[in-house]
């Protein structure tokens, strides 16, 4: 099931990455009061007529591992629990268990 999660995700990312140029555009123009209504009104209408899963409001950071939505360190992209396990066992190069 987290496979299916990622790669959704992934898919919003490429898609999000395609149409971010676009839909900058189409914001700048829908929010600049210099220009007329009916020009605003055709970008906003151009902007809506944008795939929902291209806005990058709709990626979300998730666990490579589990799938996992929440709590990921963006760094090594992997949740909290499976960072903590592959710490303690050493896996992961530069980390220690702290103690004082």
């Amino acid at each position: 099931m987290s496979e299916k999660r990622n790669i959704r995700d992934h898919k919003r990312r490429l898609l999000a990455a395609k149409y971010e140029l676009r839909r900058k555009l189409y914001k700048a123009f829908c929010k600049d009061p210099d220009l007329p209504s009916d020009m605003r009104d055709k970008h906003r209408y151009k902007l809506s007529k944008l795939p929902r899963n291209s806005s990058f409001a709709r990626v979300r950071n998730r666990c490579i591992f589990t799938g996992r939505p929440r709590s990921v360190y963006e760094f090594f992209r992997i949740s909290r629990i499976v960072f903590r396990g592959l710490a303690s066992r050493g896996s992961l190069m530069g980390i220690k268990k702290s103690s004082w």
